[in-house]
C-alpha cells in the first residue's frame, strides 16, 4: 500500500482486546457452523437428498425475504446504537429499531402467506410446498425480531451475550428442528428452518431484558421519524448491496451451468462453500465487535486509523495460518468434506484462498464507510466487486475453464481492496502500519507460492506447503502470545505454549 509512512506499532493492549473478542465470537461461530452441519446430516439421513434440496430452496426463499423486507436495519441499527451520545438518544434508537423490525417482520409474514402459491410455483413448479412457504413467514418475523435485539447487544458491545445467544440458538434450534423432522418427515423441514430464528429471538430478548432499562421518553421525544429516517438511509443501501450480491451469485452459477454443465456447477459450489465458511470466525468477530468500536471512534481520525490497522493486523495474524493450511491441504479438505468426485474443485479453492487474503485486508476498510454513514460509497464499492467478479467470470472461464472463476475471484478482490483503500486511507490521509503491510505481503506471497507449487505435483506442494504453513503458524503464534501476555498473566495453556516456543512467560 503505497503513499503510507511508517508508524509505531499500536499498543498491545488493544490487540489483546481484539483477540479476546475474536476468540469469543469465533468460538460461537464455529459452534453455529457445527450445528448447521449436524442439522444437514440429520436431514440427509431422515429424508434423503430430496429433503436436503427442499431445505436449500426454502432456506433461500426465507433469507432473501429477510434481506428484502429487513431494509438492512440490523446493520444500520448497530451504528446508530454505538453512536448514541446520551441515554435519551439511545432510548429513541432502541424503540425505533424495535418497532421498525417488528412492523417489517409482520409485513414479511403477511407477504409470504399471501403469495405462498405463486412463490411455491415459481420455486418448485407447483403448489405442493405452498404451506411450507407460509411457514417461512414466521421465520422472517422471528429473524427480524432477533436482528433488532442482537443489534442492540452488538451496538453496546455485549460480546459475551452475543456469543451466548448464538450458541443457545444453534443448540436449541437444532434439537427442536431435528425432532420436528424426525416426527413429521419432510413436513417438518419448514418448521425446522423456523426453529433457529425463533430460538435466537427468544434468547436475544432474554439477554436484552438483563440490560439497564432505557430512559423514559417524553411526549416530544416519542417522535421517532428522525431515527427511522437515519436507519433507512444507511440500511437500504446495505440491503441493495446484499441483494446485488445474491443476484450476482445466481448469474455466475447460471453461466457456469450453461457453459460447463451441471457437474462443474457442483464443483464450483463445493469450492465456494469451503472458501466462505473457514474464515467465518474472523469475519464474524469483525462484524460483531470491530464495527461498533470503529463507529464510536470514527470522530477521532487518529484513533480510527489505529483501530483499522490493529483489526487488519489481528485478522491476518489469525487467518493466515488457516489460509495456508487450506491451500496446502485442499485435496484432503475437499475429499473429506465431499468426495473424490469433487477433485476439479481443488484448483478453484486454492485460487479463492489467494482472493481471501485480499478480502481480509479489505473488510476493515469497508466498515469505515459504514461507520462514517457513507451509504452510497459503501453501495458503490459493493457493486464494483460484483461487476468485477461477474466480468472476470465471463472473460476468464472461456480461457481457463472452471479455474477461471478462481482467477476472477482474485481480480475482484484486488479491485475491491484498491477501491476501499482509495476511499478510506488515501481520502483521509491515513497511514498503514509497517507491521500490517508486512503481514499482508507475507500472506499474499505465501498463498500464491503454494498455489504455484501445486502445478508441479502433489508431493512437492504438500512438503513445501507444510513447511511454509508450519513456519508462519509458529511465528504468528509467538506474536499472539506476546500480545496476550502484555500487562497480563497467561493462563496455564498459554504458559505451556510460551515455554514450548521459548518465550519468557
Amino acid at each position: 500500500m503505497s503513499g503510507s509512512a511508517d508508524e509505531p506499532d499500536p499498543p498491545a493492549t488493544s490487540h489483546r482486546e481484539i483477540l479476546r473478542s475474536t476468540s469469543i465470537i469465533g468460538t460461537a461461530s464455529l459452534f453455529n457452523i457445527a450445528a448447521a452441519v449436524l442439522r444437514t446430516k440429520a436431514l440427509a439421513v431422515l429424508v434423503g437428498p430430496a429433503g436436503v434440496g427442499v431445505m436449500g430452496l426454502l432456506s433461500r426463499v426465507m433469507s432473501s425475504t429477510v434481506t428484502f423486507v429487513g431494509l438492512g436495519l440490523g446493520h444500520s441499527g448497530v451504528r446508530e446504537i454505538a453512536a448514541a451520545s446520551d441515554p435519551i438518544q439511545l432510548a429513541r434508537v432502541r424503540r425505533a429499531l424495535w418497532l421498525a423490525n417488528l412492523g417489517l417482520g409482520l409485513f414479511g409474514l403477511a407477504l409470504l402467506v399471501a403469495l405462498r402459491d405463486p412463490i411455491a410455483t415459481w420455486v418448485f413448479g407447483d403448489t405442493a410446498h405452498a404451506a411450507d412457504v407460509a411457514w417461512l413467514g414466521l421465520g422472517v418475523l422471528f429473524s427480524l425480531i432477533s436482528a433488532s435485539q442482537t443489534a442492540l447487544l452488538q451496538g453496546l458491545r455485549k460480546i459475551g451475550d452475543l456469543a451466548r445467544v448464538t450458541i443457545i440458538a444453534a443448540l436449541a434450534g437444532s434439537l427442536v428442528g431435528i425432532a420436528l423432522v424426525w416426527q413429521l418427515g419432510a413436513g417438518g423441514i419448514a418448521p425446522m428452518l423456523v426453529s433457529v430464528p425463533a430460538a435466537s429471538a427468544l434468547a436475544a430478548i432474554l439477554f436484552v431484558r438483563r440490560l439497564p432499562r432505557p430512559a423514559r421518553l417524553s411526549g416530544a421525544q416519542r417522535d421517532l421519524r428522525p431515527q427511522w429516517r437515519a436507519l433507512a438511509q444507511l440500511g437500504v443501501p446495505i440491503m441493495l448491496a446484499t441483494l446485488a450480491t445474491t443476484l450476482n451469485q445466481l448469474l455466475v452459477r447460471a453461466w457456469i451451468y450453461d457453459e460447463l454443465g451441471l457437474e462443474a456447477t457442483g464443483h464450483f459450489e463445493a469450492a465456494w462453500a469451503i472458501s466462505m465458511n473457514y474464515l467465518g470466525f474472523v469475519l464474524a468477530a469483525m462484524a460483531t465487535d470491530y464495527y461498533p468500536r470503529l463507529t464510536a471512534a470514527i470522530a477521532d481520525p487518529s484513533a480510527a486509523n489505529r483501530l483499522v490497522n490493529e483489526q487488519t493486523d489481528v485478522a491476518l495474524l489469525l487467518a493466515t495460518p488457516v489460509l495456508l493450511a487450506v491451500t496446502t491441504l485442499a485435496p484432503l479438505v475437499t475429499h473429506l468434506l465431499y468426495s473424490e468426485a469433487f477433485t476439479p474443485a481443488i484448483e478453484v479453492l486454492r485460487l479463492q484462498v489467494v482472493g481471501d487474503v485480499l478480502k481480509i485486508a479489505s473488510w476493515p476498510l469497508g466498515f469505515v464507510l459504514l461507520a462514517h454513514g457513507q451509504s452510497r460509497a459503501y453501495l458503490l464499492v459493493e457493486l464494483l466487486w460484483n461487476v468485477a467478479y461477474l466480468a472476470g467470470v465471463l472473460a476468464l472461464t472461456p480461457l481457463f475453464g472452471l479455474p477461471g472463476t478462481g482467477y476472477a475471484f482474485v481480480v475482484a478482490y484486488a479491485v475491491y481492496l484498491a477501491a476501499t483503500f482509495r476511499l478510506t486511507f488515501i481520502a483521509r490521509r491515513w497511514r498503514t502500519s509497517t507491521t500490517m503491510r508486512r503481514r499482508l505481503a507475507v500472506a499474499t506471497a505465501a498463498t500464491t507460492l503454494i498455489v504455484s507449487l501445486s502445478h508441479w505435483g502433489a508431493t512437492l506442494t504438500l512438503a513445501m506447503g507444510g513447511v511454509i504453513t508450519l513456519v508462519v503458524a509458529v511465528m504468528h503464534a509467538r506474536t499472539v502470545l506476546r500480545l496476550l501476555r502484555h500487562g497480563h498473566k497467561l493462563g496455564p495453556i498459554g504458559r505451556l505454549l510460551a515455554r514450548i516456543m521459548r518465550l519468557d512467560a
